[in-house]
């Protein structure tokens, strides 16, 4: 089971996720959204296309950019639409 933490607060928790380049990247209905927030940022991946980002929100405590996810990924990375991904400083447990 991996499990996702901010600021004591789980964030996602799951078995059924998939790793690419060394992130895990949790099921959509895994992740629990109160403490998620559209960001305006969007990269752009070679080979997984365009990521669209999320801000996480805990107690009023903002982290920028936290969680990210391809909404159209490539033909190549399909298998991870709609999945998110965690960084900067989120805790990924596996």
């Amino acid at each position: 089971m991996a499990r996702a933490t901010w600021k004591g607060v789980t964030l996602a928790e799951s078995d059924a996720g998939i790793v690419v380049e060394g992130n895990y990247y949790f099921p959509p209905e895994s992740v629990n959204r109160e403490y998620l927030r559209e960001s305006s940022t969007h990269t752009r991946c070679p080979w997984k296309g365009t990521a669209s980002y999320y801000n996480v929100v805990v107690d009023g405590a903002r982290n920028e950019d936290a969680g990210w996810y391809y909404p159209s990924p490539s033909p190549a990375a399909e298998n991870i639409q709609g999945y998110i991904a965690f960084w900067r400083g989120v805790t990924v447990e596996r």
